[in-house]
């Protein structure tokens, strides 16, 4: 078991919305690092200046959207590998295939099911990690 909250994996939560940065930041605690960011500024500051293990992504931001942050994340070669997760309450076949070509690795709808979000988290963050708790 992870000793203090460093040694846990890091979730960075990118979402203007403080209820729903709340929200998810209350459904993750336990298991990891939960970081929070509410813009495109600020997440790339943030995935640069620390290990990130899975970043959870709001499409709906004012300014750079979460769809031109995903992109503009896949651009990097540093990150081309770290899993993004999209959650958002749009949840059209058209929305989820845009998710997917700007790069997203999966695509969770709002409201979400705590137990699905932490089971797809899961599934991405480092065997050795999810698995100490």
């Amino acid at each position: 078991m992870p000793s203090t909250l460093n040694d846990l994996p890091a979730i960075l939560v990118v979402d203007d919305s403080p209820v729903m940065q709340t929200l998810l930041k209350k459904a993750l605690e336990k298991k990891y690092k939960v970081l929070l960011a509410d813009n495109a500024v600020d997440a790339l500051s943030a995935i640069y200046h620390q290990p990130i293990e899975i970043l959870l992504l709001d499409v709906s931001m004012p300014g750079v959207d979460g769809l031109e942050l995903c992109r503009t994340i896949r651009s990097l070669p540093q990150f081309h590998h770290l899993p993004i997760i999209m959650l958002t309450a749009r949840d059209g076949v058209f929305d989820k295939v845009q998710g997917r070509i700007a790069g997203a690795t999966e695509y969770l709808t709002k409201p979400f099911d705590v137990e699905q979000l932490r089971q797809v988290v899961g599934s991405f963050v480092k065997s050795n990690c999810a698995t100490e708790i």
